[in-house]
C-alpha cells in the first residue's frame, strides 16, 4: 500500500513509499485495531520534518511515514478490543507512545522524562499518511457519526484541551477558581481551537494575532462571540486595558517574545499556558523585576504543555460535539484546504509553504462516504 514518507536528515526528501498492509495480529494480546485512513491533517510539523529539522526513522527502516493528525474508519478488531471500538466506526489514534518513564507506565506519556520520545509520524514511529494503520486499542478513540466531517480536527483540538484542562487542574489549589476572561495569542488552527475551547467553558474571549481584520480568521473569532485584536494596531498592554485583566492566556503564535508581554498582562491568580514549539535563538529585553514581582504577589502561573493524554482526547471529542451543536458549521470552516490523495504530496507541501490563507490543510486519503474494505 502507499504512504507519504521522508528520508530523515535529508532535506526535501518527501516521496511516495510502498509499505506492507498491516494486520490486527501485529498488535499483541488481541488488542489490535485495523483502521482505513480517511483523512490526515498536516501542519508545520510535517513541513519541518521534510525540511530535515527533526524526525527519525523507526529502527530497521531508512524512511519515516509522516502525518500525525489522523481520522479513519475501523475495518477489523482483535478479540480483546473494547466494544466501544467496532468495525465501521470512526476513530482517531493518539500520537505519543510510552518509553521508559514512569509517566508512560501510567498512561501519561505526554509527561515523559525520557530524552528519547516516540511519536507516530514524528519520531521513531511511522505515522498515518498511508492507506491503513493498525494500533493498540489503548491509543484509539471512537468518535460519533456526527463528527464524520470534522473528526480530523480532534488531534489538534487536544492541544487546546490539554492546555485549558491543566489550567483548571493547577488552579484547584485555590479551592475556588472562577476565571472570567481568556486571551488567546495566535489565530491559526490551534489558536482558533483554543478560542473554541475557551468559549465552550463560558469565558469572555479575546484573540490577539498579527494580521489586521477583517479576514477569515478574525470573522471565525467573532462567530464564537469573541473579540479579535491585531497586534499591529495595539500592544498586549493596550488590549488588556480594554479587555482584561485576563485570568487565562494561551499562546499559539510560535513567536516567543510575545510571552513576556503576556506575562505582564496576566491577571492575579491567572494561568499563562505555553504550547508553541520554538526552535530558534531569539533574545528579547524584558522588565524582569516587574514580571517576577507580579507573579509572586499575584500567585500567577506559567506552564508549558505538550499534548496529550487520553483524558484530553476524550474531552476533545466532547467539545467537538458541543461545538457542532452550539456553533453549527463553525468547525467545517476550519477545513480550508483539501489535498486529493496520497499521490499529491507535492501539492500538500506547497499548500503548507505558500498558502497564507489556509487554516487547516488535510489529505483526503479515501472517500469518506465509502465503506471500509478488508
Amino acid at each position: 500500500m502507499k504512504a507519504i514518507a521522508v528520508t530523515p536528515g535529508t532535506r526535501n526528501s518527501i516521496h511516495l513509499q510502498d509499505i506492507p498492509k498491516p494486520s490486527v495480529d501485529d498488535v499483541p494480546a488481541g488488542k489490535g485495531v485495523l483502521v482505513q485512513v480517511l483523512r490526515v491533517g498536516v501542519d508545520g510539523t510535517d513541513k519541518e520534518i521534510n525540511d530535515a529539522e527533526y524526525g527519525a526513522a523507526p529502527p530497521g527502516d531508512d524512511f519515516l511515514v509522516i502525518g500525525h493528525e489522523n481520522f479513519g474508519r475501523v475495518v477489523e478488531v482483535g478479540p480483546n478490543v473494547p466494544d466501544t471500538i467496532r468495525p465501521g466506526g470512526y476513530v482517531v489514534a493518539s500520537v505519543r507512545r510510552p518509553g521508559s518513564s514512569i509517566y508512560g507506565k501510567i498512561g501519561l506519556q505526554d509527561f515523559t522524562t525520557d530524552d528519547v520520545y516516540y511519536e507516530r509520524g514524528i519520531n521513531l514511529l511511522h505515522g498515518y499518511l498511508t492507506e491503513y494503520y493498525v494500533e493498540d486499542s489503548d491509543y484509539v478513540f471512537p468518535l460519533p457519526e456526527t463528527l464524520r466531517e470534522v473528526g480530523v480536527l480532534l488531534e489538534p483540538t487536544t492541544v487546546a484541551e490539554k492546555g485549558i484542562n491543566h489550567a483548571y487542574e493547577i488552579q484547584r489549589r485555590l479551592k475556588v477558581w472562577e476565571p472570567r476572561k481568556a486571551l488567546v495569542l495566535g489565530s491559526g488552527t490551534i489558536g482558533l481551537l483554543m478560542a473554541m475551547a475557551a468559549r465552550l467553558r463560558g469565558l469572555e474571549l479575546t484573540v490577539a494575532s498579527l494580521p489586521q481584520p477583517p479576514y477569515r480568521n478574525s470573522e471565525l473569532v467573532e462567530q464564537l462571540g469573541g473579540v479579535y485584536a491585531s497586534t499591529q494596531d495595539r500592544s498586549l498592554a493596550e488590549i488588556s486595558a480594554a479587555r482584561g485583566p485576563f485570568d487565562l492566556i494561551m499562546d499559539a503564535t510560535g513567536f516567543s517574545p510575545i510571552i513576556w508581554e503576556a506575562a505582564e498582562v496576566l491577571g492575579k491568580n491567572g494561568v499563562l499556558v505555553l504550547s508553541s514549539i520554538t526552535g530558534g535563538n531569539r533574545t528579547v529585553e524584558i522588565d524582569s523585576d516587574a514580571i517576577n514581582l507580579s507573579f509572586v504577589l499575584g500567585n500567577k502561573v506559567m506552564v508549558g504543555t505538550v499534548n496529550a493524554s487520553p483524558a484530553d482526547f476524550r474531552s476533545g471529542v466532547d467539545d467537538l460535539i458541543k461545538a457542532q451543536a452550539i456553533f453549527p458549521g463553525w468547525l467545517d470552516q476550519l477545513l480550508t484546504t483539501p489535498i486529493a490523495g496520497l499521490d499529491a504530496y507535492d501539492d500538500m507541501i506547497r499548500a503548507l509553504t505558500e498558502d497564507r490563507e489556509a487554516i487547516k490543510v488535510f489529505v483526503e486519503v479515501a472517500d469518506n462516504g465509502a465503506k471500509a474494505v478488508s
